[in-house]
């Protein structure tokens, strides 16, 4: 049996936090039309989503096991994880480009766009990291 480590949902923080990121500078780039926006946007989301992406998957972890213990893996766990992250990332997102561009409606275009890439981009991301042995330990190295 294996065990899900913190150091996996790190390192998934990370790299999701890295396509994320990419992905918010270019959208508001082209919605505000300022590349210093959406490095602005882009750059503060940084501190916000890596600490909201990190509870989040603790708390899929935590309420995601069977009777016996063992983590359920499936698509539609992929797919749940998928559209419960875009709700609070959206949230974050609108917040924060309303907050830094000044205007709401800039913060909604920029948030509304990012619902189909992120949503694409998040699904791929789980899938390769459910492939991943990164960070899994078997049981029996946890009882030395």
């Amino acid at each position: 049996m294996k065990d899900v480590s913190r150091k996996r949902h790190m390192a998934k923080t990370i790299t999701w936090r890295i396509v994320g990121t990419i992905d918010t500078i270019l959208i508001s780039w082209l919605i505000s039309g300022s590349p210093l926006t959406g490095l602005k946007i882009g750059f503060t989301e940084v501190i916000t989503k890596m600490f909201l992406y990190y509870f989040h998957e603790r708390i899929w972890f935590k309420v995601n096991l069977s009777r016996d213990g063992k983590l359920l893996e499936s698509r539609k766990r992929h797919f749940g994880k998928t559209i419960t992250w875009r709700m609070v990332g959206t949230m974050d997102t609108v917040i924060l480009a309303w907050l830094i561009s000044g205007d709401p409606i800039t913060g909604l275009q920029i948030g509304v766009s990012e619902v189909i890439t992120k949503m694409i981009l998040y699904y791929v991301h789980e899938r390769l990291w459910h492939r991943s042995q990164f960070g899994l330990i078997k049981k029996e190295e946890t009882a030395l």
